[in-house]
């Protein structure tokens, strides 16, 4: 049976070529059961594969698209008849003693390639071989079938918060019986049509977002805050980019960047942003790059509704102060900025700030639906995404998972993408880009950890001399 497909689902589809895949990803480090290794861990998953059979997949590791004369030229979701997990499913290793340096190599190389439209849309890679006794699980999945919230459920599922568990099954056996959450820039395409929606039947709703919308541009062109920004600078970074990637990511300790954000009065998404901010400069300066006015990042972020529980999902620009030389500084920009933007859609309705984010955002799906994806001023220079994770250590079979570190997608005009993910208690940075355009992408890390360091100071926190994560 064929399913029709959401507009959200079919723009990154038609936005899709070679040179720009469309599809997220993730590297799980697995830390073996005690008293086993890495090769142990493997053969779990290669008896996993030899129980498992087309039936064991869940509904939607089987979906693949489709578009034909049935479907209208649309585009829809089938049962791929061809399914095979073997396929899906394949092992790789590093060369013993594996380092991290080549495990970012290799999956930058298998991040690359778009994914074979004639199957179901994901692929996962099990890598051993590494110094450090972990196991890598690599997966990646069309933007089309889930996005990095939806991704992050789909791996709860397939994992336990008891480290005795046994018998578990495969990831691909998981399933999630909710509709997935869309990203930020699905949902924006979206917007226009949910807001109308919801204005057909209520009249004052539909009045009201007018206003929103004038609203948000209008404090666009005062640059005071919100979803929109006419004031981002162009930097090297916003150009056409190439089918080849670089990815590099590193963790940290979540409680160091809570100890800043409660020393500084912040919420954890401002310190993320400011040590992003404090990376970018020191990046940029290094090349001479550096432009005198601000930074503009794109920043997804949960609106409270005006209650005590719940969240409103909502698109905020936030100038990241790399103009400004202090780190202490760089911080006190980024909360000012997000709290503007926050405050401008405090008060609306769902449909209003639906709205008022999807005027900032649009400009840019609509770039990728018509290949005119460069402006020739960019709306914002980068997009940081922070998705939280569980809080609670979480296990296969045993193998307690180490960190998470995400992979996004650069668009033309956005060479470079930075997600972050919470586990239990750390926070990985992964920094997805353009290989042409940034192929030195891990330095910066280095600067992400002077940047924290630099936090910690400029708030009078003690940190010792060996506070770098080794961890990739």
């Amino acid at each position: 049976m064929r399913l029709p497909m959401s507009p959200t689902d079919s723009m990154f589809l038609l936005g899709e070529t070679r040179e720009h895949p469309m599809h997220v990803g993730g590297l799980v480090m697995f830390e073996p059961p005690e008293g086993r290794t890495a090769s142990d861990l493997r053969q779990m998953f290669v008896d996993a594969i030899a129980r498992s059979d087309v039936e064991d997949a869940a509904p939607l590791w089987r979906k693949r698209a489709v578009r034909t004369l049935a479907t209208f030229g649309q585009w829809a979701w089938e049962d791929d008849p061809s399914f095979d997990l073997e396929y899906h499913v394949r092992f790789t290793a590093l060369p013993r003693p594996g380092s991290t340096v080549e495990l970012r190599e290799l999956v930058s190389r298998l991040h690359a390639p778009v994914l074979d439209r004639s199957r179901a849309l994901w692929e996962m890679y099990l890598i051993e071989g590494l110094a450090d006794g972990r196991y890598g699980l690599y997966m990646k999945m069309h933007h089309a079938l889930a996005d990095g919230v939806g991704a992050m459920r789909l791996l709860r599922r397939a994992l336990s918060t008891d480290p005795h568990e046994t018998g578990m099954p495969a990831p691909w056996a998981a399933s999630d019986t909710s509709d997935p959450q869309r990203s930020v820039i699905g949902t924006a395409l979206e917007m226009p049509g949910t807001a109308l929606r919801a204005a057909r039947g209520v009249i004052s709703e539909a009045l009201g977002l007018v206003p929103a919308i004038v609203g948000t541009v209008d404090r666009a062109m005062h640059d005071r805050g919100g979803s929109l920004s006419l004031a981002a600078p162009q930097t090297i970074l916003n150009v056409p980019i190439a089918g080849s990637r670089r990815f590099a990511a590193r963790a940290w300790e979540l409680e160091r960047l809570r100890s800043v954000a409660k020393a500084s009065d912040s919420s954890l998404n401002d310190v993320v942003l400011a040590m992003c901010s404090g990376a970018l400069r020191a990046f940029l300066a290094e090349r001479d790059s550096l432009p005198e006015e601000s930074l503009v990042a794109m920043v997804p972020v949960a609106l409270r509704n005006g209650k005590d529980t719940g969240n409103d999902l909502g698109v905020l620009v936030c100038s990241l102060g790399t103009d400004r030389p202090e780190a202490a500084q760089r911080l006190d920009g980024v909360r000012a900025s997000m709290s503007e933007g926050k405050e401008s859609m405090s008060g609306m309705s769902t449909a209003s700030r639906l709205a008022a984010s999807a005027v900032g955002v649009v400009p840019l799906a609509l770039g990728v639906l018509t290949g005119n994806r460069v402006l020739s001023r960019p709306g914002f220079n980068v997009i940081i995404s922070n998705v939280p994770g569980p809080d609670t250590a979480l296990y296969w079979n045993g193998a307690r998972v180490d960190a998470v570190y995400p992979l996004s997608v650069p668009l033309d005009g956005q060479a470079l993408n930075i997600t972050c993910t919470s586990t239990d208690d750390r926070i990985a940075f992964g920094l997805t880009a353009c290989r042409r355009t940034v192929p030195d992408i891990g330095t910066l890390l280095d600067h992400l950890d002077a940047e924290l360091l630099a936090l910690e100071h400029a708030v009078g926190i003690s940190v010792g001399v060996d506070v770098a994560e080794s961890g990739f």
